[in-house]
């Protein structure tokens, strides 16, 4: 049965699933993910968890209360995709290897966490990739969705990637994950030099997600041979993604890879294929002018 097949279930069948991160108050996730239970026939409360600068005891507070209160799972985002792995019981091998989970799931009181990021993330790009043959890839940001966006990148074949984190020590973190592989990585000392013949950029931070109004690549260094993606959907067009657009760069919004990252989430929390074209339809609802506009999940 394909991802978009529509299976009928009773009506009695209810999830309770959520987002933990911040800020996260504008996120697509709950229209996601309820949309594709109601086209299952089944039942989704999608709760959102907002909390900043939680430390490791308030996130094992909430953990607990993720099992506590009956959750099916949760996803987890920015800033705790990292932060949040020592404190489960369990990792998918790719989570494992990432160092960052954003989805977690509960089974009989263990929580075990997994990487839809790179899974999503593989399939958005996919053919992004594939018709850019061969060349470097920046990365920007090395963080939990960076370090994921690597992997997919390395599984699609990419065989250069050049790395730039304001926070050296995560770029290196980074490219010591990567080895040993057939992907060859290099540390960049600014977002120029990881440009430097690279046919694709990635934004993989925060940066240009609202309220920032921000950039992380200088116009100057955007042109017409290059392929640029963000991460970020809050706004879906991004200062970077107009500002490549305006010079001819191929773009990619943060579209594709949130709706394929929820999906692979609704499965494992559920067990569940959901209609990645329902939850199409609500992500373009909400983040349509005037809807509520979302965070990256």
């Amino acid at each position: 049965m394909s991802r978009d097949s529509k299976l009928v279930l009773p009506a009695d069948r209810r999830f309770l699933t959520g987002l933990i991160g911040a800020p996260i108050k504008r996120s697509a996730s709950p229209a996601m993910h309820e949309r594709a239970a109601e086209a299952l026939g089944v039942h989704c409360h999608y709760q959102l968890i907002e909390v900043a600068g939680a430390g490791t005891e308030e996130l094992r507070l909430l953990l607990e209360g993720v099992k506590r209160l009956g959750f099916a799972g949760v996803n987890v985002t920015f800033p705790y995709k990292e932060a949040i792995v020592p404190l489960l019981d369990e990792l998918s091998p790719g989570a494992a290897a990432i160092g960052a989970a954003n989805t977690v799931v509960v089974r009989d009181g263990r929580l075990i966490g997994h990487n839809t990021d790179t899974t999503g993330f593989a399939l958005a790009i996919g053919d992004l990739v594939a018709r850019s043959r061969s060349g470097a890839v920046a990365l920007i940001g090395a963080g939990g969705v960076g370090r994921a966006i690597a992997f997919a990148l390395g599984a699609l074949g990419v065989t250069e990637l050049h790395i730039f984190d304001a926070d050296r020590a995560k770029a290196e973190a980074l490219a010591r994950l990567l080895l040993p592989g057939s992907l060859k990585t290099g540390i960049a000392d600014g977002v120029e030099a990881a440009l430097r013949d690279a046919v694709g950029v990635i934004n993989a931070t925060p940066i240009g997600m609202l309220p920032s109004k921000a950039s992380p690549v200088p116009e100057a260094l955007l042109h017409r041979g290059l392929w640029v993606v963000d991460a970020v959907y809050s706004p879906l067009w991004t200062p970077l993604l107009i500002a490549a657009r305006a010079k001819g760069a191929t773009v990619m919004t943060g579209r594709d890879l949130a709706i394929h990252q929820a999906a692979d989430a609704f499965e494992l929390f559920t067990g569940l294929r959901p209609s990645t074209a329902e939850m199409a339809k609500a992500f373009d609802a909400v983040t349509a002018p005037g809807g509520a506009v979302g965070d990256a999940a």
